[in-house]
């Protein structure tokens, strides 16, 4: 039997969107959906700039059963990916999971907005 670790670990990677939720400069909330990709513990997608780190997240897909569900809900603190380094590292993490985005140059991929959530937050 997996742990929970293994088994969050098992839906993140099955999975290619998610919602994140944050705040607008006018205080209203904003939830987007997105694509992401995992590297070890860290999850990174792509998003316009922010004016806060705190984010939310929703991981989930359609089910015709509903006593099938299984998704995953966390907070945590989204920091912006600015070394090149990095950028085309994770852009190449991109194009491997979604291949239709070859040809693109990475800073392209995700209109230079790389952000990587890593940690949880506290309430």
């Amino acid at each position: 039997m997996m742990n929970i670790l293994e088994r969050v670990l098992v839906l993140i990677k099955t999975h290619d969107k998610m919602t994140i939720a944050t705040l607008r400069a006018n205080g209203f909330p904003q939830a987007t959906t997105v694509n992401y990709v995992i590297e070890g513990l860290v999850i990174y997608f792509g998003c316009s700039a922010r004016r806060d780190d705190r984010v939310s997240l929703a991981i989930d897909h359609e089910y015709a059963d509903w006593s099938k569900i299984q998704g995953l809900s966390m907070g945590g603190i989204a920091e912006r990916v600015s070394d090149i380094r990095d950028i085309e590292r994770i852009g190449e993490l991109f194009t491997r999971k979604f291949p239709q985005l070859s040809g693109f140059r990475p800073e392209d991929l995700l209109g230079r907005h790389f952000s990587g959530l890593h940690r949880r937050s506290s309430p």
